[in-house]
């Protein structure tokens, strides 16, 4: 009890910067460690993304011959690119939202440890999913490259989505990663949630050529992966600054704010039974 209670200080970026090499070293070792045994190693880790996006091409462009998508800006685009544009942030949020949600469960002999930060565990988590994310953007900015789409000055918005990404996911994490200590299912509910998430965001359907009710449009829209996704497709596809969209923008910093407020408000208050219930 007592160990719990000394990791009871205050919850802060500035201790987060401060331990940041520390996070980086946990980091890489947490991304290695996912493929220790294995023959290929890490290996693995970039082989699937890449895999996945084969297996997507043939089945759209070989398979079903969807026809080119028209997104919201009349721009037209084949169908797999416009695919992969949502694929890549989705993937790091579902990588990173299952691992951080496991942090404290999957480090709980470092919870327990005195003197040990457990706020950057949480960070390590999403960091790890960090890697196989730079790989997956740049082999999609190859792939849009070989179909004629050259980079230029919208795609770099790209880094500025990504920090949006991260900041959200974290934010989510902090709070997840608290709750699950105690009520163990939630990892169960998250994969359920992933599951219908990547069609509610969407990820797999052009919401601007769909004939729904105005009114769910704008419901579906609230999804603040929705901002991001769409984010992705604007730098790759439809070239549209996000200032452009400053209402959008503006909800999503707002909501996100929340959920970090949230999630490390809910960390920092259940952080002294940490070591006790694990």
């Amino acid at each position: 009890m007592a160990a719990s209670k000394k990791q009871n200080h205050g919850l802060s970026l500035a201790g987060v910067i401060a331990s940041r090499k520390l996070i980086s070293r946990l980091s890489v070792n947490d991304f290695k460690t996912k493929f220790a045994g294995s023959y290929l190693g890490i290996i693995w880790a970039f082989v699937q993304p890449v895999i996945t996006v084969l297996v997507y091409w043939f089945v759209f462009e070989k398979g079903f011959k969807p026809p080119t998508v028209n997104n919201a800006a009349g721009v037209a685009v084949p169908f797999v690119l416009w695919l992969i544009a949502g694929m890549v942030p989705w993937f790091f949020f579902s990588d990173a939202l299952s691992g951080g949600t496991r942090a404290l469960l999957d480090y709980s002999y470092l919870v327990k440890k005195v003197v040990f930060q457990i706020d950057i565990l949480p960070v390590v988590k999403v960091a790890s999913a960090v890697f196989v994310h730079l790989f997956f953007l740049g082999f999609t900015v190859l792939l849009y490259a070989a179909y004629g789409y050259i980079p230029d000055g919208y795609t770099l918005q790209i880094v500025y989505y990504s920090v949006c990404l991260l900041v959200f996911t974290l934010g989510l994490t902090y709070l997840t990663s608290a709750v699950v200590v105690f009520f163990r299912d939630l990892n169960q509910v998250i994969n359920i949630v992933l599951q219908v998430g990547v069609w509610v965001t969407p990820v797999m359907w052009n919401i601007d050529t769909m004939e729904l009710n105005p009114l769910l449009k704008d419901m579906l829209k609230l999804n603040p992966l929705y901002y991001i996704v769409q984010g992705y497709r604007d730098a790759l596809i439809g070239k549209v600054f996000f200032w452009e969209r400053p209402g959008l923008s503006l909800y999503f910093w707002a909501v996100t704010a929340v959920f970090v407020w949230l999630g490390t408000y809910v960390f920092k208050k259940l952080r002294m039974h940490f070591a006790d219930v694990l």
